[in-house]
């Protein structure tokens, strides 16, 4: 039996998010700066060296039959031509709709495993081009490090080097409302022309810059991330949505307290019912690419 325990799939936050336009097709032009943290989905695949099958087993909370996960492994399966198949236990923990990417970083930490496990010897950036088809935002996770984000999510700049992010803790809360991406990008009151930014004026100050132009229209569809915000910047955080919401962010101060931070989180669980906190450090370098 030949299997990978614990792959693990990271979320991701938007620092910053702008809509430069839009294109003749409809897709929207973006400019932001994603971030890798260490809130993980959980993945264990076992392979099946005399089948084809491809099937899933949900360990912690069920999913649609044929999510991104299923199609990312058929996606793979058929490219390749791979005649073994997979079953793939999945730990649900990053909360859906929340515009941290979990789906879309399933996807990623699925065709990277199965590259392995499946010995195809996959570059990078063909397992990219084929995460594409599945998502706007898999070949960022699947690129592995934290990254400026431009055209409709597929060019990317890996924040590395002379461009990496300091260290910093965030504190990341989604509320049990959810919120579509598809809800947003189609409302008529969204800002579509938001003059371009530069690599150079983000990385002067990569934690306060810029705003997510979504979040006005993410504030009128759900009562619960203003609600969630003004909560938090009561209590001093500098407050910004991810992504197409619902979960919000904000850096922690360094001079900020672990008795005080463990002081909110009870707040928050007590004022917002249902919700989802967690304290998350900012990842330098996608998990499974540490174990290659």
């Amino acid at each position: 039996m030949v299997r990978l325990e614990n792959v693990l799939a990271p979320a991701k936050l938007n620092l910053f998010l702008h809509i430069t336009g839009v294109r003749s097709d409809g897709y929207h032009l973006l400019q932001s700066a994603f971030v890798l943290i260490d809130w993980y989905d959980v993945l264990h695949f076992e392979l099946r060296p005399n089948s084809n099958q491809i099937s899933r087993e949900d360990l912690t909370q069920v999913l649609p039959e044929r999510d991104l996960i299923v199609r990312a492994a058929q996606a793979l399966q058929q490219a390749a031509g791979v005649q073994q198949g997979v079953h793939i236990q999945v730990e649900k923990n990053i909360p859906a709709e929340a515009g941290m990417g979990g789906g879309s970083s399933d996807a990623a930490s699925t065709l990277m495993a199965l590259n392995r496990l499946w010995q195809l010897n996959w570059s990078s950036a063909r397992l990219q081009q084929l995460g594409l088809t599945l998502g706007a935002d898999v070949p960022f996770f699947i690129g592995g490090t934290n990254a400026w984000v431009e055209g409709i999510g597929e060019q990317l700049t890996p924040l590395t080097g002379a461009l990496a992010l300091p260290e910093a803790r965030m504190l990341v809360v989604k509320p049990q409302a959810g919120l579509s991406t598809s809800a947003i990008f189609s409302d008529p009151n969204l800002k579509r022309s938001k003059s371009c930014a530069t690599i150079s004026s983000f990385t002067d100050s990569p934690y306060d810059f810029g705003c997510n132009v979504l979040q006005e229209v993410a504030e009128k569809k759900c009562s619960e991330i203003k609600k969630l915000i003004f909560f938090l910047k009561q209590r001093k955080f500098q407050v910004t949505m991810t992504g197409s919401g619902s979960a919000v962010f904000a850096k922690i101060d360094d001079a900020i307290s672990d008795v005080k931070l463990n002081e909110v989180l009870m707040q928050i669980n007590t004022e917002f019912i249902g919700s989802k906190a967690k304290i998350c450090k900012v990842l330098s370098v996608h998990p499974f690419l540490d174990v290659r």
